[in-house]
């Protein structure tokens, strides 16, 4: 059934589709015979652009094939002699060399046979049989297959690596096989995936290039964000082969290191604690009610001593603190209920907070501290 949403991001399309365009081949591979020409009949396809990301595609259904790499190309002397050159400057980049590289739809193998002469330890996949054993009898690693869903396992895994050259635009669910791949990936693994360039059929006036096989229309902008929201990081992103195709170096993306985060907020509420105990006999009231405060209020466990928070904002005047319901006051609180001590707890207005409180001699008896990243220090 045709879609009406976005492959990639899920955004509907554009009120009406870019074009329509009647009588196309229903298919690049489809070449009738002289007995089929009677049941050969052009198709309809309606080209269609997302309007949350951008991406321009087909809403009609794939080709019965799109899981099979099917590749004229590989006879070309030009082409070889260009993807030597990429996957050489691929390998040495990125020092891959004797690592675990997988080509998802590696076809009859035409482009392992290369990334191996590279120094490569290659694995391929590939939907069709027929490819399959074309590439076992050439010696290649390569297991029959397509990554369905983001839990499908490939043989071999994890990879160092991967290549995806002029597959993805085949693809009706794209992200399912790019989170495939990236949950098929060691930690930090580095990919090449190719595209045709859209830009270069804008530029050129090229409607011939909207093909029932091609259903993603890829950009240097939206192929990126394609990778970015599936598990990559886009590394380098150029134009090839005479400017008309996309390769994008990516790196499958590492989880935010937050133990720094977590060992600073420690750190602070180990600070807060002590400093709590050494004035065990003291009226202390902090100033600050953002919600950096209050959380640091509520984790360090040193609400009970607070006799109030100080807060210039008169929204959050005369209400309380979440979780440690402490009341929140006017900065004249200090002088008609003054404390010992008080705390500064708004860390990039601090500054501003102790001028304006010795500009307006409030809490003139008060001890002043400030609360920074680095932790507590005299005002």
């Amino acid at each position: 059934m045709p879609v009406d949403r976005c492959r990639v991001c899920g955004a509907r399309f554009h009120g009406q589709p870019l074009l329509r365009l009647p009588n196309m081949p229903k298919s690049a591979q489809y070449l009738p015979t002289a007995k089929e020409l009677a049941e050969d009949h052009g198709v309809l396809l309606e080209v269609c652009q997302c309007s949350g990301c951008g991406l321009v595609q087909l809403s009609n259904d794939p080709v019965p094939y799109y899981r099979e790499v099917i590749r004229a190309t590989g006879i070309s002397e030009e082409m070889k002699a260009f993807r030597r050159q990429q996957f050489r400057d691929f390998v040495r980049e990125f020092n891959l060399a004797g690592k675990k590289v997988l080509e998802v739809g590696c076809g009859r193998g035409e482009y392992l046979r290369i990334l191996r002469d590279c120094g490569v330890d290659v694995y391929g996949l590939e939907y069709s049989p027929d490819s399959v054993r074309q590439c076992r009898r050439d010696g290649l690693e390569v297991s029959q297959g397509f990554i369905e869903t983001e839990d499908t396992v490939v043989p071999g895994a994890p990879f160092d690596g991967f290549i995806m050259l002029n597959f993805l635009e085949h693809l009706p669910d794209p992200n399912s096989t790019l989170r495939g791949i990236c949950n098929n990936l060691s930690a930090g693994a580095i990919g090449l995936v190719e595209a045709p360039d859209f830009e270069y059929s804008l530029q050129h006036g090229g409607f011939h290039e909207f093909i029932a096989d091609h259903l993603s229309y890829f950009t240097q902008s939206t192929l990126s964000t394609a990778i970015s929201i599936n598990g990559f990081e886009p590394l380098d992103c150029r134009k090839v082969w005479h400017d008309n195709m996309i390769s994008l170096w990516v790196r499958k993306r590492s989880p935010v290191r937050a133990r720094s985060l977590r060992d600073n907020s420690e750190q602070l509420c180990r600070e807060l604690q002590g400093f709590f105990l050494r004035f065990e006999d003291k009226r202390i009231a902090s100033w600050g009610a953002g919600h950096h405060a209050l959380a640091l209020i509520s984790m360090s466990g040193v609400a009970h001593r607070l006799e109030y928070i100080v807060d210039s904002a008169p929204f959050k005047q005369g209400r309380y603190a979440p979780a440690t319901h402490i009341p929140i006051v006017a900065p004249s609180t200090l002088n008609a209920c003054p404390v010992d001590i008080l705390i500064i707890m708004a860390f990039s207005y601090a500054d501003e907070i102790v001028r304006n409180i010795r500009e307006a001699n409030t809490a003139d008896h008060t001890q002043v501290y400030v609360l920074r990243e680095t932790g507590l220090e005299p005002a």
